[in-house]
């Protein structure tokens, strides 16, 4: 017999939206079961090792409380515990990396630390009840679009347990939930006749999904040799041309965010000649803040355009085909890493960077690579309302500027950026306005106690270009964990909470007191 867990709400996935979902119902008073397919929470910051894209208003406004609560957390941990450089210590703005993608581009453990740290007291009473190493197997629809349970298994025992609860919050990566509930979904590329988007493509392909990414953390030492095994897949790798390049993918020059259609030439290190540095980029700890030499070397993270893997997507696919994507992927970035120990250019004319060694301790893994790859885009639900390009592309809405909603649950900005996809090989880097996100887009057409908590709220695939990053997926989650709560509390249907005026503004009332920013200001300039 089957094991039976019950709790108010079931939130499968612990990344950040999962995180932050089972906060919010925490902090209603109700009780919370997340799920977590790795032993650490916190999904693309941390098993994923992707440290915050952001906007530029993120210090001062333009995002939920506690996402501020969390960064002022990591830079309040490292004053506490790292000993920092006197003029480290007292700057507000501290970067820790001092990379130049990143605001704040931390080590993943550290980020782990402090969003274990703002669960503890929920989970330390039991509201919030985390299943590490459980993922999604299947799920139970009854006759009146409701879920009635869901089956998770565990990783390595295969165990099955029986999830119950009023609302089923689905967190995941990928939007597992989604086909195990029956509720509509799409993925992959939408056409134009569907969405009314110049840059859909003209027939849908729903295989065609945002590359994935295996980060890899290292270290240089200059003079030592480090030299990985030769991957079994780099013969392969190091003479791949991408089919919208000239070049194989192994060399120091990459699309121009500014304009798609130019190449930018980088290199490694800082040089006198002042070619970017893709070591600083997503570099996470920056030795120089120090006043003891307690790191031997910068650590950075390597999340680049030349360990993007687009030859296929990792759902909706055989389980034999996702194995071998996902291996794929892994691939890419070993072999990238031992191109970079053995061939790379380097600007004195010789090759190859041997000193470089993968920090295995960093990512908490044996290989080096991070727990999971990073994965950008999930399958989405046919919602009540649609984002769509028209909403967020500054050229589209011109001078009506930014899109607001009556229902809005909160607020982002950031790019349309769309990485080379797995069948058109197609990228975007679509200027903005700042949006806001719309309740309409985490109700599901029929299902009717199931919400999306991640990166699978009704979006397009353009739009989940902006929509997918750290503060909105934060921002999505957390907005969702609280309309579960209201939900229950208030004995209302989440899409009833939408359609009744007393309703939706009571329901926006208690995000505002919860630190959720819903509108940006009036007199807002766009990036």
């Amino acid at each position: 017999m089957k094991d039976v867990l019950r709790a108010d709400v079931i939130v499968l996935g612990g990344g950040l939206g999962g995180c932050m979902a089972a906060l919010a119902v925490a902090k209603k008073g109700l009780n919370v079961i997340m799920t977590e397919e790795t032993d650490w929470v916190g999904g693309q910051l941390t098993n994923q090792a992707v440290p915050p894209d952001e906007h530029k208003w993120i210090e001062s406004f333009g995002c939920t409380s506690t996402y501020r609560e969390f960064r002022n957390r990591v830079r309040q941990y490292y004053k506490e515990n790292y000993p920092l450089k006197n003029e480290s210590k007292h700057n507000d703005f501290l970067n820790p990396g001092n990379a130049w993608v990143s605001r704040l581009a931390h080590e993943p453990r550290v980020a782990l630390k402090v969003l274990e740290d703002m669960l503890a007291p929920y989970v330390n009473s039991g509201r919030i009840n985390i299943l590490y190493l459980y993922k999604p197997l299947d799920a139970l629809l009854a006759r009146d679009d409701m879920v009635e349970s869901v089956t998770i298994q565990q990783i390595f025992t295969k165990e099955n347990v029986i999830l119950k609860g009023q609302y089923f919050l689905d967190a995941t990566e990928c939007g597992d939930v989604l086909p195990m509930a029956k509720v509509e979904y799409v993925t992959g590329a939408e056409s134009k006749a569907e969405t009314g988007e110049p840059h859909a493509l003209e027939m849908a392909d729903p295989l065609d999904m945002q590359s994935i990414t295996h980060v890899f953390a290292v270290e240089h030492f200059e003079g030592e040799n480090f030299t990985i095994k030769k991957p079994d897949q780099y013969e392969f790798w190091s003479q791949f041309i991408p089919s919208f390049s000239n070049n194989p993918i192994f060399n120091w020059s990459a699309t121009d965010a500014d304009d798609i259609s130019k190449m930018k030439e980088f290199t490694l290190f800082s040089n006198e000649k002042g070619i970017p540095s893709l070591w600083d980029y997503r570099r996470i700890i920056d030795p120089s803040i120090l006043e003891c030499d307690l790191y031997g070397s910068d650590i950075t993270l390597i999340n680049w355009a030349q360990n993007d893997y687009y030859l296929g997507p990792i759902y909706e696919v055989s389980e034999e085909e996702r194995r071998h994507h996902l291996e794929g992927a892994r691939q890419l970035s070993l072999s990238l890493l031992y191109w970079l120990q053995t061939e790379a250019p380097r600007l004195d004319g010789s090759k190859g960077f041997p000193g470089l060694r993968l920090c295995k301790h960093v990512l908490g893994t044996e290989d080096g690579l991070a727990k999971q790859p990073y994965i950008r885009e999930s399958r989405r639900i046919k919602a009540v309302y649609t984002i769509t390009e028209k909403d967020v592309s500054k050229e589209l809405r011109g001078e009506k500027g930014i899109c607001r909603y009556i229902d809005s649950v909160g607020v982002g900005s950031y790019h349309l950026d769309l990485h080379p996809t797995t069948v058109s090989n197609r990228t975007f880097y679509i200027p903005n306005y700042p949006f806001e996100i719309p309740l309409g887009a985490l109700l599901p057409i029929h299902v009717k106690n199931l919400l999306p908590a991640c990166k699978n709220i009704g979006t397009t695939q353009i739009t989940n270009g902006c929509y997918r990053l750290h503060p909105t997926e934060w921002n999505i989650g957390e907005s969702a964990g609280y309309l579960a709560a209201y939900s229950i509390l208030n004995n209302v249907l989440p899409h009833d909470v939408r359609a009744d005026k007393k309703h939706l503004q009571s329901y926006q009332s208690m995000l505002e007191e919860q630190g959720i920013q819903l509108h940006w200001p009036e007199n807002i300039v766009n990036e």
